[in-house]
């Protein structure tokens, strides 16, 4: 069991980035969506390759269509938001980007970023520029693997730099304790959960995960 906690602990926004692309940022998503029967919101979508995260997280979680409004900006090509922007004619203006209002009953908002950070979104704007508009803590995910201090750590500060309230780390994949006490003591930041590799991924299963790792 990591870090108990309560519906009533998590915020009414919580943004989700990750260290890296491709690291388990939606999935770790689809376990707080799930889990909290939260909505779901990814503001910044490039690269569909069929399928949004919205519609993956959807599909696992087994939601209603009013827990996943739509995205702002949603480019079909798989790089880094400013390259895909560029490439499809167009220009990501974090200005645009608004939260969806939460229908009645439903929250928190879980919002995912695309990449990290400092994924650029226009020439001068990157993804840790909206998530200052966004005015929300921000929970980390990180894979457990060797190389994770270093990038977390540097998430951290970063995020700090900006004064952005850093709600905790997730790291994502086989347990591995000496990491957690590393980021926990250099980085003065709590690890919240380590959630392994998920034999399958549905809607039972996500919300055993939230329950076994958040308690």
């Amino acid at each position: 069991m990591d870090n108990v906690m309560k519906r009533t602990d998590f915020p009414q926004r919580l943004i989700v980035t990750g260290t890296d692309t491709d690291i388990g940022k939606t999935v770790i998503s689809a376990v707080l969506v799930a889990g909290l029967s939260a909505v779901y919101w990814k503001p910044i979508q490039s690269g569909t390759d069929g399928q949004t995260d919205r519609h993956w997280v959807q599909s696992h979680t087994g939601l209603g269509e009013d827990h996943f409004p739509a995205e702002t900006y949603l480019l079909q090509t798989p790089v880094s938001p400013h390259l895909a922007a560029a490439i499809e004619g167009t220009t990501i203006d974090p200005s645009r980007i608004i939260p969806p209002p939460l229908p009645p009953g439903k929250s928190p908002l879980i919002i995912e970023g695309a990449g990290g950070v400092m994924a650029p979104l226009n020439k001068t704007r990157f993804m840790i520029d909206l998530f200052s508009r966004l005015n929300a803590p921000v929970l980390v995910v990180a894979p457990s693997r060797v190389g994770m201090i270093n990038h977390t750590l540097l998430t951290v500060e970063q995020l700090r730099r900006y004064h952005i309230p850093v709600f905790g780390v997730v790291m994502n994949g086989p347990r591995n304790e000496e990491n957690r006490k590393a980021v926990e003591h250099y980085g003065r930041v709590p690890v919240l959960a380590q959630i392994p590799p998920l034999p399958e991924i549905n809607p039972d299963a996500l919300r055993h995960a939230f329950e076994d790792h958040f308690g």
